[in-house]
């Protein structure tokens, strides 16, 4: 895919993602990537121009209403279940995201900080 065309693409559909696995090229949503696995939802396994329209529509939803850090299936729930047939899992090592957001659930755990909690007691003099 030219670079000019993805650009285009990417401004107004933020959250789409180009990876190339095995010599070809996907556009899609980036589920959620492990350290081992890459889940991408592949917009070209979309049957017919509704599907495809409602995929960017749902999209973006998630994009402009939630966080961002939960994956799409998560957020979205049912909504996106129509959607399963268009996964495609994809092993890391061989994997090369060239743009997009990537989603990951790893990354939540490790960001959780631990919170400490301070008492304050008061000194009484007797």
């Amino acid at each position: 895919m030219s670079n000019t065309l993805f650009s285009q693409l990417t401004k107004k559909y933020p959250f789409i993602s180009l990876c190339v696995y095995a010599d070809n090229e996907y556009v899609g949503i980036i589920q959620n990537q492990d350290d081992v696995v890459t889940t991408f939802y592949d917009f070209g396994s979309l049957h017919n121009i509704e599907q495809k329209r409602k995929f960017l529509e749902l999209a973006n939803v998630w994009w402009f209403e939630s966080n961002r850090k939960i994956p799409i299936n998560i957020f979205l729930k049912s909504e996106w279940s129509e959607f399963k047939f268009c996964i495609k899992t994809f092993m890391n090592k061989d994997l090369e995201i060239i743009h997009g957001p990537i989603c990951s659930l790893n990354s939540l755990i490790q960001r959780k900080s631990k919170r400490k909690s301070i008492i304050l007691v008061r000194k009484v003099n007797l």
